[in-house]
């Protein structure tokens, strides 16, 4: 028996348009990454935190630029959407914001994040959070978006929940960092979630 189940998001949804600029309420804006930005990815690579819990690797200028080539693709291949949280006017990256493990099909992707420390502590990774999930679910039509994190990590467990996911359990070993394997806290939202105030 076979059961013909129709595709979520069909196939070119992305790859025919450009992607979007979205401007968060503090005034950052996302934007896709620029082979410009890349000594930003450079420095990212070596900020502590970032290379702890994101995992992006030490990398030198062509890689970065390799890198950041290979994120804009992969919008037109419909694997991720990835932008830079950037200063407005073509300002100064201070993290990135994405969907990943995109799987248009089946209506699903994964928030992927970092921010750099002249970014942090202003509230921008919730900012991004929601706008990005909000264009997946309400522009592209995903139907449901989720933000995973190592256990160890609260301040991602803060931000997945001012962005209203809702929590839905713990992944056990599912993640190995540089210290050795970690628990995942799994998160999500889904297409009719509420979404939060303010």
């Amino acid at each position: 028996m076979t059961y013909d189940v129709a595709e979520v998001v069909p196939a070119g949804r992305m790859r025919e348009g450009e992607q979007p600029v979205l401007a968060l309420p503090s005034g950052i804006e996302l934007r896709p990454w620029r082979a410009s930005d890349a000594p930003r990815f450079v420095e990212a690579g070596q900020d502590p935190a970032i290379q702890h819990w994101n995992r992006p690797g030490r990398v030198d200028l062509a890689e970065a630029e390799r890198r950041i080539d290979r994120w804009n693709k992969r919008w037109h291949s419909e694997q991720a959407a990835i932008w830079a949280m950037a200063e407005p006017g073509g300002g100064e990256v201070v993290g990135t914001i994405g969907i990943g493990d995109l799987l248009l099909a089946h209506g699903m992707g994964e928030v992927l994040y970092w921010v750099l420390p002249a970014g942090r502590g202003k509230g921008l990774a919730v900012e991004a959070a929601l706008a990005v999930t909000r264009w997946a679910i309400d522009e592209l039509g995903l139907q449901r978006v989720r933000l995973t994190h190592s256990t160890r990590n609260p301040a991602s467990c803060r931000v997945a929940e001012k962005a209203g996911f809702a929590y839905e359990g713990t992944m056990r070993s599912a993640l190995l960092h540089a210290d050795g394997w970690h628990d995942e806290h799994l998160h999500a939202r889904v297409r009719g979630d509420a979404w939060p105030e303010g």
